[in-house]
């Protein structure tokens, strides 16, 4: 299902609660205390549609499943990570990933062994396009 597109009229209206940080069309970004907050008041047994109401954050402001979504995940972060977790900047550092590794600092011999496998693995792929090509033609 299709995630509600926000116009400029909702975004303003959702910039002067003080449990949003940030809002774009596409996506809200929630303070840090409200995920807290909220995450420990779905354990005291409300549900996420009554913490996202008595925030100020209607169904029909942030879509209908917005509220139970950013819950669940909230609470997926907490059982795995702790609390601490939702305090933090978490994206883009899943599983230890840190990016395309640089080929920078490198010695000579790293850099030759690096792409040597560089061109064996393309050369791989041109070899597997043109058997592709030639079975299209066939």
């Amino acid at each position: 299902m299709k995630k509600k597109s926000l116009n400029q009229e909702q975004i303003v209206e959702l910039l002067t609660k003080d449990c949003v940080v940030k809002c774009s069309p596409k996506s809200i970004s929630f303070s840090k205390n409200f995920k807290l907050r909220a995450v420990r008041q779905y354990a005291e047994g409300l549900t996420a549609g009554q913490i996202f109401n008595k925030a100020g954050l209607s169904p029909g402001l942030i879509g209908e499943n917005r509220a139970k979504d950013c819950l669940q995940c909230w609470r997926r972060i907490v059982k795995t990570k702790g609390s601490d977790a939702l305090k933090t900047e978490n994206r883009g550092l899943a599983k230890g990933n840190k990016g395309r590794p640089g080929i920078k600092g490198l010695t000579d011999t790293e850099q030759i062994k690096r792409l040597k496998i560089e061109v064996a693995y393309l050369k791989a792929k041109n070899d597997f396009l043109v058997k592709l090509r030639a079975k299209k033609k066939s």
